[in-house]
């Protein structure tokens, strides 16, 4: 074996379609592209999202109300999941073991749907109000995270 006969494996490699080149090779005269019309001259290309005159898609539907670019998202995590980690400090590398959050980067508010049977110090970026109060009924912190 050598470089001058390596060569693709039969059918890998396809001709690409030689259009206009007369009436034997199926592509002749109008070279696929019908009789006449907007589509059959040269030169023609059609806008994005141009439907044939027809009201385009991105104008049919509706807009409406705004999105604030400086939203910021909250993963929510519940008492009575926090309620599962066996330890008393709670951080944010227990909730990913845990695995009720993905990552140690998301920002995390506690919610109080459960309740708590021990004392517990969470950590995260911003506590509901009856959070903070069962958590605060069992003796335990709602620490705040600067982020």
């Amino acid at each position: 074996m050598s470089l001058s006969n390596l060569h693709p494996a039969p059918g890998s490699r396809k001709a690409r379609k030689r259009r206009g080149r007369g009436p034997g090779s199926g592509l002749g005269k109008q070279s696929g592209r019908g009789a006449k019309g907007q589509l059959a001259g040269t030169g023609y290309s059609s806008k994005r999202g141009f439907e044939g005159g027809q009201m385009p898609l991105h104008r049919r539907i509706p807009k409406r109300g705004f999105t604030n670019p400086f939203r910021k998202e909250y993963t929510e995590v519940n008492l009575d999941r926090l309620e599962r980690i066996k330890k008393e400090v709670i951080e944010l590398q227990d909730m990913v073991d845990a695995g009720l959050i993905k990552k140690t980067t998301e920002t995390v508010k506690v919610l109080g749907n459960g309740s708590l049977t021990s004392l517990k110090i969470v950590h995260a970026h911003k506590f509901s109000q009856a959070a903070v109060k069962k958590i605060e009924e069992k003796g335990g912190k709602a620490v705040l995270i600067g982020r």
